[in-house]
């Protein structure tokens, strides 16, 4: 990244870069933060008010606040709304590289695991995909798997999961390229969860939010698995179900991350 030119400068390499297809949208000083405390690869930085940008990251992010206000070019409120069409209200969008194929299929790959992979089967919706990322990220996920037609680095994933794409390995597969492991699948019919030890180099598989998981995935499975839940109600939220999964996973296994 450089250090604060011309605006007219940013803007010719902001489109420059927008047309790379790796190119990703960093929506909001929040995604910024998150997507260079874990390394992604930050090209652009624009913000509409770089006094104010300075100050916010000063006060909740000081790990980064230098990186970010050496970055960061002052643009017109009418410039940013012409680049990015729905600008986050913090001001502040960038542009950033999205790792390689081959580094997130080694990091989804690798063994051993010492951690789970979420396996979502072709999920329909943008934002419960981000908020499945934000909760991998958390938990210490080794990464999201999709199936189906939707690319989890959408731009409205990567909002909804506030930068922490970043955090953690994130790829679109057919259900044949998944990678090896126990497959644990989520499904009404299986046992309770409660009575189950998922282990760490499990893949956690969890369906659509209408139809549930395909018959090709369920056909693989190694164990199915139940959340328990009141009768009459008729499911849960998809990262709801994630997340209760991935705590489960981590209240039983060493290698969870330990409270911050």
């Amino acid at each position: 990244m450089r250090d604060h030119d011309a605006p007219d400068e940013a803007v010719r390499r902001w489109r420059e870069t927008a047309a790379l297809p790796d190119a990703v949208l960093i929506d909001g000083f929040h995604a910024l933060k998150h997507t260079l405390r874990f390394g992604g690869e930050v090209r652009e930085v624009l913000t509409t008010d770089r006094a104010a940008l300075a100050a916010l990251a000063g006060d909740l992010a000081d790990d980064v606040a230098r990186t970010v206000t050496a970055a960061a070019v002052e643009v017109p409120s009418r410039v940013l709304r012409e680049l990015v069409a729905r600008p986050h209200p913090t001001g502040v969008a960038a542009l950033a590289i999205r790792p390689s194929a081959d580094a997130v299929l080694a990091a989804l790959r690798g063994t051993p695991r010492q951690a789970p992979v979420v396996v979502l089967d072709n999920p329909r919706n943008l934002g419960n995909i981000g908020a499945v990322v934000r909760l991998a990220a958390g938990f210490g996920a080794t990464g999201v798997i999709t199936t189906g037609d939707i690319d989890p680095w959408h731009p409205n994933v990567v909002r909804a999961g506030a930068g922490l794409h970043f955090a953690t390995a994130v790829a679109r597969l057919a259900v044949p390229e998944l990678p090896d492991g126990p497959l644990y699948v989520l499904d009404p019919e299986g046992e309770d969860i409660r009575s189950v030890t998922v282990p760490d180099d499990a893949l956690l598989a969890f369906g659509s939010e209408r139809h549930g998981v395909s018959p090709e995935l369920r056909a693989r499975a190694t164990r199915l698995l139940a959340i328990p839940m009141r009768p009459q109600v008729s499911s849960f939220n998809l990262a709801t179900s994630v997340g209760m999964g991935l705590f489960h996973w981590m209240t039983h296994s060493p290698s969870a991350p330990a409270p911050a």
